[in-house]
């Protein structure tokens, strides 16, 4: 029980973030998680169609198309969200570097992937790209979008645990068994300390218990909007909650000099939460009190 229980907790010492390498380039566990996080949630859209759960006219075809543009729009707004919000100096100094999927030394080229990604801002570039693709097939934005909504925590479940694959955005240091010892980036050796799994508490509670929620909700005549709404109120609360799990950013301080934090005892990670929590409130009391309720 005892060797079942380290083999536990060394776990992501036995994982390449890497999980296979041709040259230059590298497929790591967190690309992959992307790709499949758009495979399962385009699959549950179809699903549904196949189903007539949908209210109005959409093609499986439509389905493609929006992947398209929300592909585009996650890893833009992915991207420059975590350059705005958490690392704004390099957005500064290196403008061309930022986007760009390889870096260029004295040694040549080598394909790093678009490392450095963050939710909240894919979450805008989702929402911008989404509303093109809305504009272009002439549909009702919040209409598709409720439909579309259920889909969506049940593939990001699979870029979290991309995320532990990779051994990034572990958590704070514990004494709970279920705790495991992550690789130091800094060198390379696993911790000495205990820390929690807080990719797989997301994965548990921003993933598969938002999925839950909508799920079980998604054929209820519910005014328009209200889907959407209960999404970003779901998820900002779950994310809220994870982040008192997960290390903080170390260059973030607030006034009082709490490490990790930029507002009080929070996060930036859950500022962004809150206003999403804000946002969703919104949405939903905009969809009870001005809309009405959808035909199933």
């Amino acid at each position: 029980m005892e060797n079942l229980l380290e083999f536990y907790q060394n776990l992501p010492s036995f994982v390449s973030p890497v999980i296979f390498s041709i040259g230059a380039f590298q497929l790591r566990w967190y690309s992959l998680g992307y790709i499949v996080t758009f495979i399962v949630a385009g699959e549950v859209i179809k699903w549904r169609i196949r189903h007539k759960e949908n209210t109005f006219p959409i093609t499986a075809l439509d389905v493609y198309d929006a992947y398209f543009y929300t592909l585009l729009g996650v890893i833009l707004g992915g991207r420059l969200g975590y350059l705005i919000f958490y690392d704004f100096n390099f957005l500064q100094n290196y403008p061309m570097q930022a986007f760009l999927p390889f870096k260029i030394d004295e040694n040549g080229w080598t394909f790093t992937g678009i490392s450095g990604m963050s939710y909240h801002g894919g979450l805008i570039g989702f929402i911008v790209a989404f509303y093109v693709f809305i504009r272009r097939k002439q549909f009702s934005f919040f209409k598709v979008l409720d439909f579309f909504m259920p889909a969506i925590p049940l593939g990001y479940t699979f870029g979290r645990l991309g995320n532990f694959m990779n051994g990034e955005l572990y958590g704070r240091v514990t004494e709970v068994f279920w705790g495991m010892y992550f690789i130091n980036p800094n060198t390379q050796l696993p911790f000495d300390t205990l820390r929690h799994p807080s990719q797989l508490y997301e994965a548990a509670i921003e993933g598969i218990g938002v999925f839950a929620v909508l799920w079980t909700v998604r054929n209820y005549k519910l005014p328009t909007g209200t889907l959407s709404g209960l999404y970003l109120v779901c998820y900002g609360a779950g994310r809220f909650i994870a982040e008192f799990f997960r290390e903080p950013d170390e260059f973030f301080k607030d006034p009082g000099e709490l490490v990790g934090t930029v507002w009080g005892f929070m996060t930036m990670g859950q500022v962004l939460c809150l206003v999403m929590v804000l946002c969703g409130g919104f949405i939903l009391y905009w969809a009870r009190t001005v809309q009405k309720p959808a035909t199933s």
